[in-house]
């Protein structure tokens, strides 16, 4: 009776939280920014590559160029414009301390348009990011503001729009202001998985339960465990009436009615989105795309607001009895998942111990071999990592040292580490100034531009897999999709850019001796032709200089007719 009238006190304070926290947001202030129903592609804090989703991904039937409105009264307070990330993105600030944000647009409204467009030539550059006064472009709620696209890192046509703290711009989840999304669909578990908490989450690593469903609660045969100090993580979708799945907005975990780990996604600041590596099994996540978010707390996840302070989530078993385990899912209209299994305490077995070479949270750690040295500060790792650093002869062509192996790349790093390679032969001046350490991390490959400790090469990563110094003295180009000296009929003129090592940080094109306005979508450079190259203008000259990661310079000229 005492565990049923403490699980009835629990259940009652966390539905009044999930109330309170929505009462605290005004409801129908801000209105749908389409003009069709909305429906969801992605929700706030869903899983995503290093950081969790931070606003709404709003669908719009697989189609570009549909009216976006602004959500409210306000006025245009920035724009900015990317090659990944937004893209093309409007800021509108609002009398009631919010700005919503409209991203991945292909178009904005015309007078702001031809401003932003002005500006572009007057500085000669594409990338931009313009802050605006309350009077320059004031809006009305309703009012057209841009056009839907796919531009930035948009994996397909729709609109991302988020809602921020105005003072702090801190995203804040849009669902806890009352839109109107239908949604009577219970979040659903997949599996559930355990946790040997006396080590590190990496090692051994997630133990899978199967779990089925019994009517409207999902449970598992008994989890019996070899440690007595465990930790649990769920495998979990939400779902709406009409969308994809998505992000689990709540979690508890009891024990034997006791509340011992919560967390809601309410708000994050993009400073702080990158922890969600240390909220998810990142193991899983990057090996076997799979989405595993712990119930309780790593040593190195900082995220504030995140789970309730006092929760670590660690179950200690003190005895080989069984024990009740309970898991609540929520959505924000209060749809429940519920899991139900027990847990006992088998035969305690050894695990893995830390080595010389562990890396723990809250600890800087340098780690060296005979010609590289790595050095982690201390909000680099969420768990203690048993680093392994290795290396070995590289027979690449352009290589210029040997390769370094970083552990594997499915364990997080948070912060930047600090790698330092010595190379396999003595570099002149001007070598050095065309050295690249080139990062491959399995599904990519990231180059940075190297500085010189003495005779070593220093660069700084987010990531671990494998690296080697390459000497670049290749030149990157852009490559054309039509014949040089020929007539070009279509709305835009299109280059792909090239290099063999790293990325094209540079761009600059010239028509006719003058700056035009190219916009770069991923690896291609786009020019919409406008009044600066109209139709039937006759022969043109464009002059391409581009520039790779290790400063390489190309100018190339092409001709065409318009």
């Amino acid at each position: 009776m005492k565990n049923f009238c403490r699980l009835v006190l629990f259940v009652f304070l966390v539905s009044s939280g999930i109330a309170q926290a929505q009462n605290d947001y005004p409801k129908n202030y801000f209105r749908n920014p389409l003009n069709i129903p909305m429906q969801l592609a992605a929700n706030f804090g869903a899983v995503r590559a290093n950081h969790f989703h931070m606003g709404l991904d709003l669908r719009t039937n697989s189609q570009e160029n549909l009216p976006v409105v602004a959500s409210a009264d306000g006025y245009v307070s920035r724009v900015k414009i990317e090659r990944y990330g937004f893209g093309n993105a409007v800021y509108i600030s609002h009398p009631n301390g919010y700005t919503t944000v409209y991203a991945h647009l292909n178009k904005y409204f015309d007078e702001l348009d031809e401003y932003v467009k002005e500006r572009q030539y007057k500085e000669e550059k594409w990338e931009q990011d313009i802050a605006f006064s309350p009077g320059q472009f004031p809006v009305k709620k309703g009012q057209l503001i841009a056009l839907s696209g796919n531009t930035g890192g948009s994996a397909g046509p729709h609109l991302h729009f988020e809602i921020r703290d105005t003072k702090t711009e801190e995203c804040i989840n849009p669902l806890l202001f009352g839109f109107v999304i239908p949604d009577s669909v219970s979040p659903v578990i997949s599996g559930l998985y355990w946790y040997d908490r006396r080590f590190s989450t990496y090692e051994p690593g997630a133990n899978s339960i199967s779990v089925k469903k019994a009517g409207s609660v999902y449970t598992t045969n008994v989890v019996r465990v070899n440690s007595p100090v465990i930790s649990f993580g769920i495998k979990a979708v939400d779902k709406a009436n009409k969308g994809f799945n998505l992000g689990i907005y709540q979690a508890e975990l009891l024990m034997d009615g006791q509340l011992i780990y919560r967390f809601s996604i309410d708000k994050i600041s993009y400073d702080d989105t990158r922890y969600q590596n240390g909220c998810i099994d990142y193991t899983k996540f990057i090996r076997d795309k799979m989405s595993i978010q712990h119930l309780s707390a790593l040593p190195g996840m900082q995220l504030q607001g995140y789970s309730q302070p006092g929760l670590s989530g660690i179950i200690n078993l003190q005895d080989e009895q069984l024990h009740n385990i309970e898991i609540v899912l929520k959505d924000v209209n209060g749809n429940i998942g519920r899991l139900t299994t027990k847990v006992q305490l088998n035969k305690t077995e050894a695990g893995i111990s830390s080595t010389g070479k562990t890396v723990k949270a809250g600890e800087t750690k340098t780690i060296t071999t005979e010609n590289s040295e790595i050095t982690f500060d201390k909000n680099s790792v969420y768990d203690a990592v048993n680093f392994n650093l290795y290396e070995k002869p590289e027979a690449a062509e352009n290589a210029i040292s040997n390769t370094i192996f970083l552990h594997n790349t499915y364990v997080p790093v948070h912060d930047n580490y600090t790698l330092k390679i010595r190379p396999d032969r003595k570099l002149t001046k001007e070598e050095k100034n065309k050295v690249v350490m080139l990062l491959d991390y399995g599904s990519d490959k990231e180059a940075v531009k190297v500085t010189w400790d003495d005779d070593r090469a220093e660069g700084k990563f987010k990531r671990l897999g494998n690296v080697r110094l390459i000497l670049d003295t290749s030149l990157p180009l852009v490559i054309t999709e039509w014949k040089n000296e020929s007539e070009i009929n279509t709305a835009s003129l299109r280059l792909k850019g090239y290099t063999e090592v790293g990325d094209i940080v540079s761009f600059r094109a010239e028509l006719d001796g003058k700056w035009v306005r190219f916009a770069r979508s991923k690896d291609y450079f786009i020019y919409v032709f406008d009044e600066r190259c109209p139709k039937g203008s006759g022969k043109h000259t464009l002059n391409v200089t581009t520039v790779n990661t290790a400063g390489n310079i190309n100018t190339q000229t092409l001709i065409f007719y318009r």
